[in-house]
């Protein structure tokens, strides 16, 4: 693997018998992280100094966007003319490439590697998912990608195909994409620390010391100056929550501070001292700039979700904590727990912005110089030039998808936000659900719940290709439901019913509730100046303008994974009489086939179902 500065070409297609001679074994304060400064944008390695320049590009949760995801969900906020932020687009893996091209020919003889925090795939768009997300990795080979953490994502079609992902082969229902280039894994490390098979896991007899993850733990990479640094991968410990739950049930999540501690020390013991996590565990920021920074005199909450946690406890033989999940660019510097200050960064989710890490690694110690480290957050801007080598395997994989993908299936008047949409409740969401709930009416549907998550991306009016202005493309479609999930219809109580909305606030959602798109026939208040359960203003809940009747029975349409318990909805797994009729995407497309043409476009809904106290 080349870990040079420069890539001049992209690396060879040599990828397992190369990853497996590279895989090695199976409350503080926050502090200002300061931008790179011009001496660290030339830095050059030192010959009597004592120390070897190193240079981390990071990246996360691209969800195999190899193109810019239009609308609000592909934007980012920078600060404008009068200091406010504004929103400016930005995306694409050819750009990416470019820019990571560019960033390493500043790095001037420090040594470079490109790392990623998970959810690389998963929910991809039809250019990626039509090919099980090969599309994708072969892009990342190509743009230079060393090793890679595993994310929740990355578990969507369950862990044998994360391992075909990993190792090759063609896919066992749908073959080879490419007859004549079977698919031969991954170039780069994939790395799961915390993920164990069931029957390695605890309760079993066996010793945590034998317990060993599906992949491995962490890679050891060499560098040109002579210089090691460990990896360690791993994904959140709440991933049987965030995906469908038959595909993680014969998994075991382990504990990522837990996890890091062991393998810290581990590396330790082979004598490597320089240690980064790449942790797909994520937090929001304290502000909401791209370049986000947690100020010097701010308290350690101003990062605000679990990896601050995780950053603060975790061993401080670790040294820098690259991160994802959340989606949200920040960079910060937290005390480990001997007081030492260490990095903990995370990009902007699908290729939106990449963060370029600076360190000196210490010759005569081996270990990171912590006082020498330095971040800056870059934008992969739009007008970008985009690379060469990534941009044809991009377009090769688009002509094989591109007749289905322009495929027209829908009109709409205007805009459409969904993942990009400013509040909880979204009027993408409230289509979707709407759409769900026609599209089970056979089963008795009455109404439709629908997780935030579910839904991937944006409807923009204006057109992505060649299909005119306010035509909705059935590859437009796939990427705001690329999951493909059987929706479920299935009989609650109206107690029940009222449970699952206040699910929304309590138990797994206390702290960060998690709220549900809403069908048309539902109604109710919400008061956030309350707390958990009691947020759902109960007696404001209306099935069709009626009062929820405790007693009474409704038959409610959900997709699989909120059916199984996801995103802590436990209370649905007790719906009774399940039926499935359709799937989630089939059901979107068809809806908006019926619903919508070029001289009567769907308009965008009001988002006015649920009222905000």
């Amino acid at each position: 693997m080349n870990g040079s500065a420069l890539r001049s070409r992209a690396r060879p297609r040599t990828r397992g018998a190369r990853r497996r001679l590279a895989l090695a074994g199976a409350s503080a304060a926050l502090f200002l992280v300061p931008a790179l400064s011009a001496a660290a944008e030339g830095t050059a390695r030192s010959d009597a100094g004592g120390t070897a320049p190193v240079q981390l590009l990071a990246v996360n949760d691209l969800h195999g966007n190899l193109d810019a995801v239009p609308g609000p969900a592909g934007a980012v906020y920078r600060s404008g003319p009068g200091g406010e932020p504004e929103k400016v687009q930005a995306g694409g893996v050819a750009r990416l490439a470019t820019l990571l091209d560019r960033a390493r020919e500043r790095a001037r003889g420090a040594d470079s590697l490109t790392v990623a925090a998970g959810d690389m795939i998963g929910g991809s768009p039809l250019l990626s998912a039509a090919f099980h997300d090969e599309p994708t990795v072969e892009a990342l080979e190509t743009l230079g990608l060393d090793v890679s953490a595993v994310g929740n994502h990355e578990f969507d079609e369950g862990p044998a195909e994360l391992l075909r992902i990993d190792t090759g082969g063609c896919h066992p229902k749908d073959g080879c994409a490419d007859p004549e280039q079977p698919y031969d894994g991954a170039d780069f490390p994939y790395l799961a620390a915390n993920v164990l098979p069931r029957e390695a896991g605890k309760g079993n007899g066996k010793a945590a010391a034998d317990r060993q993850p599906i992949l491995p733990p962490y890679w050891i990479k060499k560098l040109p100056s002579g210089e090691r640094i460990g990896f360690i991968g791993l994904t959140t410990k709440d991933t049987p929550s965030v995906v469908s739950a038959s595909m993680t049930e014969d998994l075991v999540f382990e504990d990522e501070v837990a996890t890091i501690d062991r393998y810290a020390d581990e590396l330790d013991r082979k004598g490597v001292k320089a240690v980064v996590a790449l942790v797909h565990e994520g937090a929001q920021p304290p502000g909401k700039n791209y370049d986000a920074t947690c100020g010097k005199d701010g308290a350690a909450d101003r990062l605000d979700g679990p990896v601050q946690q995780i950053a603060t406890k975790a061993s401080p033989k670790v040294d820098v904590l690259v991160t994802g999940h959340s989606h949200e660019p920040y960079m910060c510097t937290v005390q480990d727990p001997a007081g030492q200050p260490r990095l903990v960064t995370q990009s902007a989710s699908f290729g939106r912005t990449f963060t370029d890490l600076r360190f000196d690694i210490d010759r005569e110690t081996g270990d990171v110089v912590r006082s020498s480290a330095r971040v800056q957050a870059h934008i992969v801007g739009t007008d970008t030039p985009e690379q060469p080598r990534v941009d044809r395997v991009i377009e090769k994989w688009r002509a094989r998808s591109a007749e289905l993908a322009n495929e027209p299936v829908g009109h709409i008047s205007a805009d459409i936000p969904g993942r990009g949409a400013p509040d909880p409740e979204t009027p993408l969401g409230d289509l979707i659900s709407d759409a769900q709930v026609a599209a089970t009416r056979e089963a008795g549907a009455e109404l439709a719940l629908l997780n935030w998550g579910g839904v991937r991306s944006d409807l923009t009016y204006r057109a992505s290709g060649r299909e005119g202005d306010g035509v909705v493309t059935y590859g437009e479609a796939f990427q705001v439901q690329p999951f493909d999930n059987p929706l479920v219809t299935m009989t609650l109580s109206g107690k029940q019913l009222l449970d699952v909305l206040r699910q929304q606030f309590s138990g797994a959602n206390q702290g960060y509730p998690q709220v549900l798109q809403i069908s048309d026939a539902l109604r109710f208040d919400v008061d956030m100046s309350r707390e958990g359960a009691d947020r759902l203003l109960a007696g404001t809940v209306r099935v069709n303008g009626e009062p929820v009747n405790e007693s009474g029975s409704y038959r409610v349409t959900v997709n699989d994974f909120l059916s199984q318990g996801g995103n802590g909805f436990s209370v649905l797994k007790e719906g009774t009489d399940r039926q499935t009729v359709t799937r989630d995407l089939a059901a979107f497309v068809e809806y908006l086939k019926q619903h919508s043409s070029p001289e009567k476009p769907i308009a965008p809904p009001k988002a006015d179902r649920i009222t905000w106290r």
